[in-house]
């Protein structure tokens, strides 16, 4: 696959990026339609654009407090050491946690910055005792409860 970063797109792979942001539930023909090309040349470009990681996956967008996840927290971790096999350390153990939606390194107070969402903080806090505390190398924890989510996924403008 080449370096993305490298990759021009022109105005009609534009189109189809956002017209698939809006709506990743667009037929092919509903697609083509939009962009204001042939179906075949939208099918070819579309999986072009998969193939050259520009479209990374396609999913539903799940109301969270539907299914019983209603409460989001942020959680700041500084780890013991900053050394690239405690960074992998922590980042392999981090993958494995489902409730952890987003895991960034970050620069300023602390290493990372979780996105956490349970069903309340009473299972915020048997998560955290069980598996944020053992995470490898974990010297601190700052948590943020969320108290409204005013932004939250946001579409690329581009």
């Amino acid at each position: 696959m080449e370096d993305s970063s490298t990759i021009v797109l022109d105005r009609t792979d534009i189109k189809i990026l956002r017209a698939l942001q809006a709506d990743g539930r667009l037929t092919n023909a509903e697609l083509a339609a939009r962009v204001n090309v042939s179906p075949a040349t939208c099918h070819r470009r579309t999986q072009r654009l998969f193939e050259e990681g520009h479209i990374t996956g396609v999913r539903a967008e799940i109301a969270p407090a539907s299914v019983g996840l209603g409460a989001v927290v942020m959680v700041g971790v500084v780890l013991d050491r900053s050394t690239p096999e405690s960074f992998a350390a922590f980042e392999a153990a981090v993958l494995e946690i489902k409730d952890v939606l987003d895991c960034n390194l970050v620069a300023g107070d602390f290493d990372y910055l979780l996105k956490i969402r349970v069903r309340d903080m009473a299972d915020f806090n048997k998560l955290h005792g069980q598996k944020l505390i053992a995470l490898p190398g974990v010297r601190q924890t700052r948590t943020f409860f969320v108290m409204k989510e005013v932004k939250d996924n946001a579409r690329l403008h581009f």
